[in-house]
Formats: structure tokens, sequence, C-alpha cells
């Protein structure tokens, strides 16, 4: 749908563009010309109406010239700098919820044509620990958000519900020989659930930044339906160049790189940098008005994003 949009706002903008630039330098002038030829017909002054008539350009000149501006600022806006997502699922638990609206930097990671998604200008990488939204490899009509892993090279194992990370040996990196564990550090229970059961909340403490996970205790990691990746351990992952490792914050209620693999960097949108709009949605099926009208609106968790 996010694709669709964005080819009709390129067309919206181009119509309506060359409408503008016609009028500008063709119509209106035209229509200034047969003013002054009004004018000099006339003995006295044209009445002001008739003046104004004469300049009116018909309704469909007038209204792609007035619209071209505002569709002109919402392609630019939305294609190069930030674009509005809304939160679908409990996936990203505890640091998005169902119901948050969200706002995305498009050029953190680059510039990219709205069309083609070809990108055209280097601004920057994303870093580990970054929440992003891409377009899901296995559907790129679809926008995913989770959190950046695992980098280029990066080698991921996600075992016993812990997170060991072992990054590329370089001349500023020594200590490369070993796995290191991402520390966890218990916060609460209780917070959230799935269905009947407590989420244990802890904070990860990742290399660039710490953010809080949940984790159920009482199913074990679904290995068996990892994604398969050859020379490597059944919950291992190798990023490869030019793609990166993501993870759900509520790690045992996400489709993520665990499950399809990776993230080619061309399918990167932008990060997540900010919650605008919160919305609760606690409606029961007895409820009179349908479940996606809102119920109460989350003023607490409007705010950037950890």
């Amino acid at each position: 749908m996010a694709v669709y949009f964005s080819i009709l706002l390129v067309i919206l903008t181009v119509v309506t563009g060359i409408v503008w630039v016609a009028d500008k330098f063709y119509w209106a002038p035209q229509r200034r010309l047969k003013l002054t030829a009004a004018q000099e017909q006339c003995d006295g002054e044209l009445d002001a109406d008739i003046e104004a008539k004469i300049l009116e350009a018909p309704f469909f000149i007038d209204t792609p010239v007035q619209i071209f501006p505002v569709i002109a600022f919402v392609l630019i806006l939305r294609s190069f700098l930030y674009e509005p997502f809304q939160i679908p699922s409990g996936s990203m638990m505890p640091t998005l919820l169902d119901g948050d609206f969200i706002l995305v930097n498009k050029h953190n990671y680059g510039l990219r044509d709205p069309v083609f998604r070809q990108k055209f200008l280097e601004i920057g990488e994303p870093e580990r620990g970054d929440v992003v939204v891409f377009k899901y490899p296995i559907d790129t009509r679809i926008d995913y958000i989770k959190r950046v892993i695992g980098l280029p090279g990066d080698r991921i194992i996600y075992r016993n519900k812990s997170l060991y990370i072992k990054s590329p040996c370089t001349d500023s990196n020594q200590d490369c020989k070993e796995f290191k564990q991402v520390p966890n550090t218990f916060v609460s229970n209780g917070d959230y659930n799935d269905g009947d059961v407590e989420l244990t909340r802890y904070t990860s403490d990742m290399p660039n930044k710490s953010h809080d996970i949940l984790v159920n205790n009482v199913i074990a990691p679904r290995t068996a339906h990892y994604f398969k990746q050859s020379g490597t351990q059944r919950d291992e992952f190798v990023v490869p160049k030019g793609h990166y490792f993501v993870m759900g914050d509520n790690r045992d209620n996400s489709l993520d790189g665990r499950f399809w693999g990776f993230v080619p960097e061309e399918n990167l949108v932008g990060e997540a940098i900010f919650i605008w709009m919160s919305f609760d949605f606690e409606r029961t099926p007895d409820d009179v008005l349908p479940t996606w009208i809102p119920t109460g609106i989350r003023f607490s968790r409007i705010g950037s994003i950890n």
C-alpha cells in the first residue's frame, strides 16, 4: 500500500506541476493579454468583476495550480525527510505498542528516489540497536519494524533466551575472537502478558545502546523454525555484506530475522525516532462501537524512541 501511495503521489506531483508551469509561463500571460486587449477596446475602466472574470483560470487549471505546492511539499517531506507509520502489532513491546504512531527519519541512512528506491546520496548507516522500518524481504509490499541486532560481518547466536555477538576483527577491534554475551538485567514481571502468561521484562545492554525487552520464560525458543544458513549452528547467524540482522524486542512474539534471514540494505526505509501519538484500543466484543475506534490517548508514551 505504501508503494502504491508513493507512486500515486509522484504522478499527482508531476501532473499538477506540469499544469502549474504551463499556467505560469503560458496560460496566465495569455489571460493578461486578453485583459489588456479588452481594456484597449473599452472607452472607460473595466468593471472589477469583468477583469476578475477574464483573469480567472478554469477550474481544471486552477485546481492543480492550487494543490501543486501542497502535494510537492508532502512528496518531499514523505520521501526524503520524515514519514509517519502506525504500529500494528506487539512484536516491539515494550518499546512500541499496538496503537503507537511513530515518525520515521528517512534521511539517516541515505536518500532514495520515492518510486524505485535507488539510493542517490550516501549519508549514514544503521547502528546496532537502532529501531528501523524496512521492506519485509519476503514481501516488499509490507513494511516491518524491528531492532538492528547484527551488522554486516557479525556472527549472532540466540541461545537459551540470551544473545551473543561476535564482531569482525579489525585493526581497531582486537578483542574480537570470542562471542560476547549481551547482558540482560531483570526489571519486572507481570507488566505485560502473552495471553495468560506473564512476560519478564529485562534491560538489554547492547554495545551501542540499552533498551528493554520482553521474554516468555514458559516457552522454549523455536529453534527448529530458524532460518537455515549453511556453515552455522542452528541458532547462529552470520550477517552477509550489505545486510542486517534484526529482532523484535518482544523476543518470543516476533516474526523476525531468526525465522526469515537478513534485511538487505536497499530494503531499509528509515529509523524510527519519535512517538507522536498513541491510542488505546481496549474494546470488548460487547462494545457498541467498532474495535478500530480508540478508547483513549496514551499521552505518557509521546516522545523519543530508545
